[in-house]
């Protein structure tokens, strides 16, 4: 005869405080209280950060939530204009020494590389060391609308629309010059977002003449295709890494935010208040930063919200 703990589950523990580090899925009854209680996801959300000095949009960024940067695009002409976000405020540095849009970044706030762009269409990269810009070798594909990923001596460029149109190429930076992998994206494309390593890196989104929710992963030799984005775009912005993707914003203007978990993107319930195409991100999928970009095409918005990804929280259990 089966017994009964077998056929009900375990019991309920009965505890007199709940426990320090309850793991997810966890329940238990707090004596003191009386009430039951549980380990859940809590609800990821967006909240407005204070404003950039200089609105724009086609720009690039670098950094994390708290330790962010952001550098050229289009404000009513193309701009160089660097500024540092702090987790609360933004603050002017030294102007890139080739003005640019449509170009793309990555590293960290006091480290970051700045490659490609437009104005006219070009390759130049730049090294940022905290506080200025210093030229660099430039990418062997000059491009516009192209993405990024790695660090300033481990980068990564990827797609992007070069004088022959559309392109797969991918190039990766060692510091101090770019060199060609055989291997480009499977897809061809440009205004799409990239994110991870210079071994470990995320191409999704972008355009191929219409948009594209394509998926690749690049294991720092190939690029294998994976599930598309559940919200076909381009002009998107990205932050997190290979196996913990974040995916926000684009075109059409929208807020809509996916996340991918190394295999899939999954929806959150939750999108950026503005709504907004060209804009640049930064940080991980817990913690992410979205900045500036435009809601209509024309004009740039200094508009910065702070991703909170869905955390582990202890919730009480009511009868409904």
């Amino acid at each position: 005869m089966a017994e009964y703990i077998n056929i009900r589950g375990q019991s309920i523990e009965v505890v007199a405080s709940d426990p320090a580090n309850p793991t997810l899925g966890q329940i238990w009854y707090n004596s003191t209280s009386n009430t039951l209680k549980g380990e859940n996801l809590g609800t990821a959300s967006w909240a407005s950060g204070n404003n950039m000095n200089t609105g724009r949009f086609y720009l690039a960024g670098a950094g994390t939530q708290t330790a962010s940067l952001a550098f050229g695009g289009y404000t009513t002409a193309v701009t160089g204009a660097t500024e540092e976000y702090d987790g609360t405020s933004w603050s002017p540095s030294g102007s890139m020494g080739t003005g640019r849009e449509m170009l793309a970044g990555c590293g960290t706030q006091a480290a970051a590389l700045a490659f490609g762009g437009q104005s006219p269409i070009t390759g130049a990269t730049e090294e940022y060391n905290g506080a200025t810009w210093s030229p660099s070798n430039a990418l062997n594909t000059a491009r516009r609308f192209l993405a990024g990923a790695g660090i300033q001596t481990a980068g990564l460029a990827f797609g992007g629309f070069s004088p022959g149109g559309s392109t797969g190429a991918t190039e990766e930076y060692d510091g101090t010059s770019w060199a060609n992998n055989p291997t480009g994206l499977n897809t061809a494309r440009y205004t799409l977002a990239g994110t991870g390593t210079q071994t470990a890196a995320l191409a999704f989104g972008g355009e191929i003449g219409p948009p594209t929710g394509a998926t690749e992963e690049y294991n720092g030799s190939t690029w294998t295709t994976s599930n598309s984005l559940n919200t076909v775009r381009g002009q998107l912005a990205a932050a997190g890494t290979q196996t913990a993707g974040l995916a926000f914003g684009g075109e059409p203007p929208t807020g809509a935010t996916e996340l991918y978990d190394g295999t899939s993107w999954t929806t959150s319930p939750t999108s950026m208040s503005t709504g907004r195409k060209g804009l640049a991100g930064c940080g991980t999928q817990p913690a992410a930063l979205a900045f500036a970009g435009t809601p209509n095409g024309i004009s740039g918005v200094a508009s910065t919200e702070e991703w909170t990804g869905a955390a582990p929280t202890t919730v009480t259990i009511t009868a409904s």
